[in-house]
């Protein structure tokens, strides 16, 4: 067996010994059958025709044509309807792709940490991977439809029609589980949470797309912006053009996470990823706090700080706590905090496995007074280069076979997911002129002044939205 097809059947193989070992501790339903195509559908699909109608196609328009500005609150609207409108089936379909994303995000989180070394802060969206992943199987015909699908954890080669991922079900799912996190979290007429997701699709001149593609990448990316522009004569400027193009469509400060232009690349496929929460009950406190990078250097960083009662966890085997906080009814961020700075390595390797929320269940009620750096952290990472680093350098190479997104043999260059991802206090709190007392003598005071780990996941369907690492508040990542 090859590297590459290795390396996919011990993806299929882990997610099904997890799910196995999941149903143990709750009532398990076959991750895979309410994501596949019907009998009903591959009868259609399967059915001759005597001469099969051309997909209609698109063509980008230049990418000197300005996109209007993303209303956020707008697309907080959109995923809203989502997760209210659940039908027979829906709420185990999510659960199946929240159980097939945690899995991969882990994964992968696992082995960006391997390629960069863990030098300093990361961010990675198992949804915003999974989704990416999830589009180009949207697109794509065999064999690269069943590598992709191996990938995201579902076997696929030599199966019948009804064994194969019904894309538009994937997304669907996937879109639900957004709307899921962001549903709930809402205050004073306006969005405590939001998650937004806008995606460029730059092409060469003169590449047309076919629309049933560009349509169906709505459930991931409720924006979508195909652009045309010369990515080979000096890919340095085109990498610019991307920049303020997108810069100017999402008004969010990114820096610049489009470099190093591949100039034989025909498509890039790149995702922008703004998640945002007002921490409710929380404030910022007054004057700038110590965090300390290491344990000689600190830096001045704005905190938020709240009193109440969270659920928490102190494990003197793993030497590492754990403090879960609410973002909304059923959101949730995780704050890991290593009890030396030295084990943040071990404590990330613990934390962040294939069931991250079920790894919370030692978690009880405690009253603490919770200190946090406010935070607004941006990252950049291109998925082929993580599938490199997975042995998978071809899946989306210049050999797949796309033949779903364009006419024309496609070089699929960057891949990327850009996230902003920001912590700030409750609007509706007014700001703390120092810190506050302590309730009484049992109240434990947790401070998170040195490098730590996130997760913010949503419990109806398990899914890990982000994962990351703190190590200088002020650096972003």
């Amino acid at each position: 067996m090859s590297p590459a097809g290795a390396s996919l059947g011990a993806t299929v193989l882990c997610v099904l010994a997890w799910a196995g070992l999941a149903a143990g501790d709750r009532v398990y339903i076959h991750p895979f059958h309410l994501l596949v195509y019907s009998k009903s559908s591959c009868e259609r699909l399967e059915k001759p025709t005597a001469e099969p109608a051309p997909h209609p196609s698109l063509t980008p328009a230049p990418i000197q044509a300005r996109a209007p500005p993303v209303d956020e609150e707008a697309l907080w609207g959109q995923l809203v309807p989502a997760a209210q409108k659940l039908e027979d089936g829906d709420q185990a379909r999510v659960a199946a792709v929240g159980m097939l994303l945690n899995f991969l995000g882990a994964r992968l989180h696992k082995t960006r940490a391997e390629m960069r070394g863990r030098p300093g802060a990361a961010v990675l969206s198992p949804t915003a991977v999974f989704g990416t992943l999830a589009s180009f199987y949207l697109g794509a015909l065999d064999p690269t439809a069943s590598r992709l699908q191996a990938f995201l954890g579902v076997p696929g080669e030599g199966q019948s029609c009804t064994s194969r991922l019904d894309g538009h079900k994937v997304l669907a799912a996937l879109q639900t589980a957004q709307g899921l996190l962001v549903a709930r979290g809402r205050a004073g007429g306006r969005a405590r949470l939001l998650l937004s997701t806008v995606l460029g699709l730059f092409t060469v001149p003169g590449l047309r797309l076919k629309q049933p593609f560009v349509q169906g990448l709505a459930r991931f990316a409720p924006v979508t912006l195909p652009r045309a522009l010369d990515l080979a004569t000096d890919p340095d400027l085109a990498a610019e053009k991307i920049n303020r193009f997108m810069e100017a469509a999402t008004g969010w400060d990114l820096g610049s996470p489009v470099m190093g232009l591949d100039p034989d690349s025909t498509l890039l496929f790149d995702a922008y990823i703004h998640f945002q929460a007002q921490m409710k009950g929380f404030s910022l406190l007054a004057g700038l706090r110590d965090f300390w990078v290491d344990n000689a250097t600190s830096v001045p960083v704005p905190m938020l700080s709240s009193t109440g009662t969270f659920q928490h966890w102190s494990d003197t085997h793993s030497n590492l706590s754990v403090t879960r906080v609410p973002l909304s009814d059923n959101a949730w961020l995780l704050l890991i905090q290593p009890h030396r700075a030295s084990d943040l390595p071990q404590a990330e390797a613990l934390a962040f496995q294939y069931d991250l929320p079920m790894w919370t269940k030692n978690l009880s009620p405690r009253a603490i007074r919770l200190t946090v750096p406010q935070l607004a952290l941006r990252d950049s990472y291109d998925v082929q280069d993580l599938l490199a680093q997975a042995k998978l350098p071809t899946l989306l190479g210049a050999g797949a076979n796309l033949g779903g997104i364009s006419d024309r043999e496609l070089r699929v260059g960057q891949v990327l997911n850009s996230i902003l991802f920001e912590l700030k206090a409750d609007e509706e709190e007014p700001p703390t002129e120092s810190a506050r007392q302590p309730a009484g003598p049992e109240t434990l005071d947790v401070t998170l002044n040195s490098p730590f780990l996130f997760a913010i996941y949503e419990q109806d369907s398990t899914a890990v939205h982000f994962m990351g690492r703190v190590t200088n508040p002020l650096r972003g990542v």
